[in-house]
């Protein structure tokens, strides 16, 4: 007895020193230049030393740490936090069988695609994701990313974005009558603000992370208008004062102005797209601390395909060609305004991975780029609650780093070629 008493003290000894000694590997990465996306400067020659999934401490000059440590050499690259995507829909991929696959495609092929878009995000050098919107795979999707089964980035998802009957992100739209039914809150369809408040708590219970509604008409859906409100004022306050209880961000999809001016007064905290965005509406939102999360990038997408005959039905490719090509002159209009940006690209309406073509589009009219890099970095990390651990190169933050070949500030595509990913401490690409 005593013998076998030893021996499990030895073997518990043992386990715990082997434990010791793989979370004492530190692992530096030697940078040529990082960027500060709090200040926008860009520092020169620092090494960073990882420890675990956090940043344990940032050197100056080319530091090796000891043997046992391991070294990646960035010295001729210039690195940056993982960059956040405010709005992306990692579980589908727009094209022309899209309306289709929605009779066709089971829960497990749309599990499959999300684990392919999910792994080309990650790679794009996206370490953080809000998904605003799908069947509720994205919620098994975050877990499995969470639990390390796949490679993706950290997901905050809204599960099934809530909608009104007939309205965009109702579930059973352009279906013949006998499928249609009658779908409600447990389907994310909302009538009143009993129905939101229930809707509400029903996302909650399924899992999700942040609230969605679609406070307008919307482009791809089949239904004619693609800006008409389709939610009341008192609605949507039933909806945002239930998700403050359950400490649940909010965001509204809007196109047309009297939806984004209702979902402002109503207490919705991101505006999507904004299409049609009044200068009215841009002084409501300074003046109730709301974001536009602007999406250019879909909606370049967008108006490109709706001239390509049988991508979108007739409905959808009408709404395309008209609301398509004004969200970029619209965001011109709003960064000049002040209005606050969050970046966002509303990928799955494009291929995903192509993200970071809309720090192009921003730069384009006029946002300078360590703007539009603090918008996809520590802007996002404060609207998800995250900015003391997300979002910035800092002690104690969590180790989401990416690298590009260039200076971003003298060749804004370099983002589109990230050639190195680390997130949560682990090494995804280099």
């Amino acid at each position: 007895m005593g013998l076998y008493c030893s021996m499990k003290k030895l073997l518990l000894f043992l386990s715990l020193f082997s434990i010791l000694l793989v979370s004492a590997q530190d692992t530096y990465l030697q940078c040529g230049h990082i960027v500060d996306t709090e200040t926008g400067k860009i520092l020169s020659e620092k090494t960073i030393v990882v420890s675990g999934n956090r940043i344990k401490s940032i050197q100056n000059g080319f530091i090796n740490g000891s043997k046992k440590d391991s070294i990646i050499d960035l010295k001729d690259k210039t690195v940056l936090p993982g960059f956040i995507d405010m709005h992306v829909h990692l579980e589908s991929e727009s094209g022309p069988k899209s309306y289709l696959n929605r009779f066709t495609d089971n829960e497990a092929d749309i599990a499959f695609n999300s684990v392919v878009y999910a792994k080309r995000t990650l790679m794009a050098g996206f370490t953080t994701v809000r998904d605003l919107g799908g069947s509720g795979v994205n919620i098994a999707l975050r877990n499995a990313v969470d639990k390390g089964l796949v490679e993706g980035p950290r997901i905050y998802t809204a599960g099934k974005s809530l909608a009104t009957t007939g309205g965009h992100a109702d579930p059973s739209n352009g279906m013949r009558k006998d499928l249609t039914g009658d779908p409600g809150p447990k389907e994310g369809v909302v009538n009143s603000p009993e129905d939101g408040k229930k809707a509400v708590r029903q996302r909650y219970k399924n899992g999700a992370d942040v609230i969605k509604i679609t406070a307008t008409g919307g482009v791809l859906s089949v239904a004619k208008s693609g800006q008409n409100p389709q939610f009341t004022v008192e609605e949507i306050k039933a909806i945002t004062d239930t998700a403050k209880d359950y400490g649940m961000l909010t965001a509204a999809h809007a196109h047309g102005d009297v939806g984004m001016q209702r979902a402002i007064k109503g207490g919705i905290k991101t505006i999507e797209h904004g299409t049609m965005m009044s200068d009215e509406t841009m002084e409501m939102m300074k003046e109730y601390d709301a974001y536009l999360v602007p999406t250019i990038t879909a909606g370049k997408q967008v108006a490109e395909k709706a001239k390509v005959e049988g991508y979108f039905p007739p409905v959808v490719a009408k709404k395309a060609a008209e609301i398509g090509p004004m969200i970029q002159d619209m965001f011109k209009r709003a960064y000049k305004k002040g209005v606050p940006i969050a970046f966002g690209t509303d990928a799955g309406v494009f291929p995903h991975g192509l993200n970071a073509k809309e720090f192009g589009y921003m730069v384009e009219v006029g946002m300078p780029v360590m703007e539009a890099l603090k918008s996809a970095t520590v802007t996002g990390a404060d609207l998800l609650g995250m900015g003391n651990e997300l979002g910035r190169l800092k002690v104690g933050f969590l180790a989401d780093i990416v690298a590009v070949d260039e200076n971003p500030e003298t060749n804004v595509a370099t983002l589109e070629k990230v050639v190195f990913v680390m997130r949560d401490g682990v090494v995804y690409k280099r």
